[in-house]
């Protein structure tokens, strides 16, 4: 597992996350210095054609943004100017992406998303907009230039492709050299232009809204409860307006399905099952050739085990949420499985017997590997 990012160019983490996270834009140059970007563009085109790849084509073409969307049957050649291809997940796609991605681990698991990598020709882009998330904007080659500033007036041009800002008001621009990263929080509104082939690396922060979580969270709720009972309404009278809804009805089912009030106990056994939830293109490849329990525990016990770069894991408590599922695990498992949560693997010292039988079920599932 890669190294967790300690400073961002000059600026200690630790001081960033008080002073900066989700308060204020941030310039950072030289973040990376002398940068390797794992993904070129040749790599980030073949990634682009395969299928499991989510990716967007947006050009410009006379004043209107045309988008088309995976899978894709061409690409436009480099040598035009003006269009953009944006491949959304690349941490599930390349090992070294992913690995990028796991030096911005000092912020929690439970709210890392995605490495989206974004390849444009000169004058490229995807118009001025703002996003509900975090995100840092890491220059990997060329140049772009990024307008952007805090503004009340969030119109969007009505009936364009894009969610493009109708009255965009830039109050500060950068121009980001590779190796630079500018951040910024949810809520800023933003525009980068590409001077010159280049490309950019987005690595950005789920911030679901309240109300997009009520709807899973109450169905979650509902399927963890048990309400005994039945309506019953004994000595009813005739009644003269069938059309009415009785008022004993509405005051005994509320008193009834009230009385279950979710407590912190299910929010978070949804939180650790809905933020593991894999994104919906992901497909867990299992081992051609499974390993038997015995052998699989011999290979791991001499060789480490690692999480698949597709897997989320996390914890709370006696409860672990990987892949979309909550369970909760004896005491004598957490601090292990705890460890393979924070660091995505554990040390063949690490693996005892009784663990070897959780680790094997996974193993066969895809979403985890013997580190060979």
């Amino acid at each position: 597992m890669s190294e967790v990012l300690h400073r961002l160019g000059s600026v200690p983490v630790s001081r960033f996350m008080r002073d900066t996270w989700q308060r204020r834009p941030l310039l950072i140059r030289a973040a990376f210095e002398n940068f390797r970007p794992p993904v070129g563009r040749k790599r980030l085109l073949e990634l682009a054609r395969q299928p499991e790849a989510e990716v967007r084509l947006i050009e410009r073409v006379e004043g209107r943004w045309l988008v088309s969307t995976s899978p894709l049957k061409r690409l436009p050649s480099p040598r035009r100017p003006g269009w953009t291809v944006l491949v959304q997940g690349v941490d599930l796609l390349d090992e070294g992406a992913h690995a990028l991605l796991g030096r911005f681990r000092f912020v929690p698991d439970a709210r890392l998303d995605d490495l989206m990598i974004s390849y444009a020709t000169d004058g490229g882009g995807v118009g001025p907009h703002v996003d509900s998330y975090d995100v840092f904007l890491l220059q990997a080659s060329g140049r772009r230039r990024w307008r952007f500033g805090r503004q009340r007036d969030l119109q969007c041009v009505e009936g364009a492709a894009l969610p493009t800002l109708a009255h965009f008001r830039p109050t500060r621009e950068f121009t980001l050299e590779p190796g630079d990263m500018l951040y910024l929080p949810p809520g800023v509104a933003h525009e980068g232009t590409a001077l010159g082939e280049c490309i950019t690396y987005s690595i950005g922060f789920r911030a679901p809204s309240y109300q997009e979580l009520l709807e899973p969270f109450l169905t979650d709720v509902a399927a963890h409860s048990v309400v005994r009972g039945r309506y019953r309404d004994p000595g009813l009278v005739a009644s003269k307006r069938p059309g009415a809804l009785p008022e004993g009805m509405v005051r005994q089912l509320h008193t009834v399905l009230a009385a279950r009030r979710p407590g912190p106990a299910d929010t978070a056994r949804f939180l650790l099952s809905y933020l593991s939830e894999p994104k919906a293109q992901v497909v867990f490849e299992r081992p051609s050739r499974s390993l038997r329990i015995v052998d699989f525990a011999n290979r791991a016990r001499r060789h480490g085990i690692v999480l698949d770069r597709r897997t989320r894991f996390l914890y709370r408590g006696r409860a672990i949420g990987i892949n979309g599922e909550c369970m909760t695990v004896p005491a004598w498992m957490r601090r292990p499985l705890r460890g393979l949560a924070d660091r995505r693997s554990l040390a063949a010292a690490e693996l005892s017997e009784p663990i070897l039988g959780q680790l094997h079920a996974w193993y066969r599932a895809g979403w985890l590997h013997v580190d060979d």
